[in-house]
């Protein structure tokens, strides 16, 4: 992490203030991560604004940039996936005042005392940037070399009950 970025800043001072802090962290500290990537090589780089909007909504904007190492499940081999985030966040002390915010604002909801953790605000939101299926761009071209087999269809098969059918058509 940046040797002058706070560890945990205080986000309604933040907010009154209308700061905001930049910083950069290496990919390896990011470890609830860690275990969606390939590796842990680089780093992320980000911007965190506080700030109130015209209706006086409290909210945080983060900008995000890193390239997040991913194995492709098609080829399996390593790529880089750019991810460049620009995430509003808004600022709410109970789960009911979500439904307050403007759109275009994810909620977040706020500890008691106030303290949001830096890192994990940007970690957060590399998670929910990682494919569930990661898929290196230019890998479609494996799907037409090498398209999938078509199912061979299967022989119709008798109906085991169609005896049964015939009997009781039969007695009636």
């Amino acid at each position: 992490m940046s040797a002058d970025l706070p560890e945990i800043l205080d986000a309604w001072r933040m907010v009154a203030a209308r700061r905001g802090v930049e910083g950069r962290v290496p990919l390896s500290s990011l470890t609830r991560l860690r275990d969606s990537l390939a590796d842990t090589e680089g780093d992320v780089r980000f911007a965190i604004e506080f700030d109130h909007d015209s209706l006086r909504v409290p909210y945080v904007e983060l900008r995000i940039d890193a390239e997040l190492p991913l194995i492709c499940q098609r080829s399996l081999q390593r790529f880089l996936l750019p991810v460049n985030i620009v995430q509003r966040l808004g600022l709410i002390r109970h789960e009911a005042d979500e439904a307050a915010l403007p759109p275009g604002y994810e909620p977040l909801l706020m500890p008691e005392d106030g303290q949001l953790r830096t890192v994990e605000l940007v970690e957060d939101e590399l998670i929910l940037a990682v494919p569930v299926v990661p898929i290196m761009p230019g890998t479609e071209a494996v799907e037409r070399d090498w398209p999938a087999a078509e199912q061979a269809k299967e022989p119709e098969r008798a109906n085991p009950f169609a005896a049964l059918s015939a009997l009781k058509k039969h007695s009636n």
